[in-house]
């Protein structure tokens, strides 16, 4: 197949052949030329200026840092509420029911706004898009802090919600703009580790400060850390964005060009120069010539010139999400590891809920002492995300040393197999846990196991989506986000009836059956996603030359 047949560059390589001496310019152009066949640079790949894959290990992890720490915000504000729960339906009367719709819709909006995000990202770069969306998700929680009724919590929450996504949704796109793919898994997992302190410290900082100062200290210490989060994005960090290597950013230039290339030929008024035409059309591709018939449109990718780049800009005008999201969803690999990354992350977002509401009414236990159980299944989520996302990546370097050193995103789904026996099994035994009422002991080592496992499978499954949507990684992962935010709504919102109906018991078991179906998912996807994925490229590449 195309991938097997060719060789990805390094951006150091990349560089190296791009900025020979003059004198061996001709030379090298014919040597390239000559082995066209077996040697491409993919878009993740194109030359750009100030490369952040070869920035030093000191700016990368000041980056790493940053986009962590602000990932913390996602996870904390969906979290820090639960040990709350009882004293805010108290004080703003408040039903069971529109507390768990306040969850919910946080949830809701926080999965589905990344798809915004994402976009505006692919086009305007991706520190204007942290900013102001810390800036508004800091705004929501002073209002959040200040609410005295149910409805302007849960409509100041929606807002929390949107500006809190666009990390989710442009944190891992951040981390492919400056780590090549084989180091993609750990990175993953550090990062990703991050958000899950959410589960981990926001119910004991949640709890805590609902016992010390009351609920509204909650929100009040969100103001703080978003405001934090918010001057360290504008200060410290560096946009890792490059025009070149967006897949989005070089369809929307490209249609803006011939749509220009259309206004000339009627008015007979050039608005760009006939010498950045003729290169566009002979670099992009798109003069007939240099068209291919690779399958593999990622390795192929046309990247337009920097001339053009330079006399073409677009704005935010030119962001329309949707056409982008529904290229993702429309590949049958993706769909199928998206629905698995769903189940999951809606199993993990239920947990926290379900368990908070069985330790007030059956433990008797107060804010601070949910969060400390709930501390378990935290930590668990930490322990998984950072181990799996290690394993991940040394099951994929195996993979590739077995196949004569060709690699494919599908190879590193391999790893999840040695936690699939052991998380069904874990959340049956949470289940009936909970449902005995049994030593809170045993309690909390089920659910340190649900978390462990559940995380380093969901490490490996977002790593593969970021893998095998190469120049499109933001909106990959923003459309993973809207996947996990329509699952984490249903479960929350079938949370309370099934609890009352069946117990925990017979929910935690219905989960372990559909994680089962996740696992079926997920191998699917390991055995026929290289054959489905290769399909769906060949049919884009189609298209593309019909244009």
């Amino acid at each position: 197949m195309a991938e097997s047949q060719s060789t990805t560059l390094t951006p150091t390589d990349v560089q190296n052949m791009e900025f020979q001496d003059a004198n061996d310019t001709h030379m090298h152009s014919s040597s390239l030329k000559s082995t066209n066949d077996s040697l491409e640079v993919d878009i993740e790949h194109a030359v750009v200026h100030d490369d952040p894959r070869i920035w030093s290990n000191t700016k990368k992890n000041i980056v790493l840092c940053i986009i962590s720490g602000a990932s913390m915000i996602s996870g904390l504000a969906s979290n820090i509420q639960n040990p709350a729960n009882a004293q805010i339906e108290q004080q703003l009367h408040a039903s069971s029911g529109e507390i768990s719709l306040c969850l919910s819709l946080f949830v809701l909006v926080q999965g589905n706004f990344t798809v915004v995000w994402s976009g505006v990202s692919e086009i305007m770069g991706r520190k204007l898009v942290y900013v102001s969306s810390i800036a508004l998700f800091t705004i929501g929680s002073i209002i959040v802090a200040l609410s005295r009724n149910i409805d302007l919590m849960i409509g100041m929450r929606i807002l929390q919600a949107a500006g809190s996504s666009a990390v989710i949704a442009i944190g891992a796109a951040t981390l492919a703009d400056i780590y090549e793919p084989h180091q993609r898994g750990t990175m993953m997992g550090v990062y990703y580790s991050a958000p899950l302190l959410g589960p981990a410290l926001g119910p004991i900082l949640g709890g805590g400060l609902t016992q010390g100062l009351g609920w509204r200290s909650v929100f009040w210490f969100l103001v703080i850390w978003g405001g934090i989060v918010c001057a360290a994005f504008l200060f410290l960090f560096k946009d890792t964005f490059r025009k070149e290597r967006s897949m989005t950013y070089q369809n929307i230039l490209k249609k803006r060009l011939r749509e220009q290339q259309l206004s000339e030929a009627k008015n007979d008024s050039p608005q760009i120069s006939e010498r950045t035409r003729d290169r566009f059309q002979k670099e992009s591709g798109l003069d007939g010539e240099n068209r291919t018939n690779s399958k593999d449109i990622e390795a192929q990718q046309a990247v337009i010139p920097a001339s053009a780049i330079k006399e073409v800009k677009l704005s935010i005008a030119d962001v329309n999400p949707f056409p982008p999201y529904l290229s993702i969803i429309s590949r049958k690999n993706n769909f199928t590891i998206l629905v698995a990354s769903g189940f999951l992350y809606g199993f993990s977002f239920s947990t926290t809920y379900s368990c908070a509401r069985t330790l007030s009414m059956h433990y008797n236990y107060d804010a601070l002492q949910i969060g400390l159980v709930l501390l378990a299944f935290g930590v668990g989520s930490i322990s998984g995300s950072i181990l799996g996302g290690r394993w991940s990546d040394r099951t994929l370097a195996r993979a590739v040393a077995a196949n004569e050193g060709v690699s494919f995103p599908e190879m590193r789904l391999e790893s999840t197999k040695i936690a699939m026996v052991w998380l069904p099994l874990a959340v049956l035994g949470y289940a009936w846990v909970c449902q005995e009422r049994v030593n809170i002991g045993a309690l909390c080592v089920m659910l340190f196991l649900a978390g462990f496992l559940s995380i380093w499978i969901y490490t490996s499954t977002l790593a593969y989506i970021v893998d095998a949507n190469t120049g499109r990684s933001a909106t990959a992962v923003a459309t993973n986000s809207s996947f996990r935010g329509l699952f984490a709504f249903a479960a929350t919102e079938i949370t309370v009836p099934l609890q009352d109906s069946i117990g925990d018991g017979g929910m935690y078991t219905l989960w372990a059956g559909l994680l089962v179906v996740t696992e079926c998912l997920i191998l699917l996807v390991l055995y026929k996603g290289k054959e489905w994925r290769e399909a769906s490229v060949e049919q884009e590449t189609q298209k593309q030359d019909a244009k």
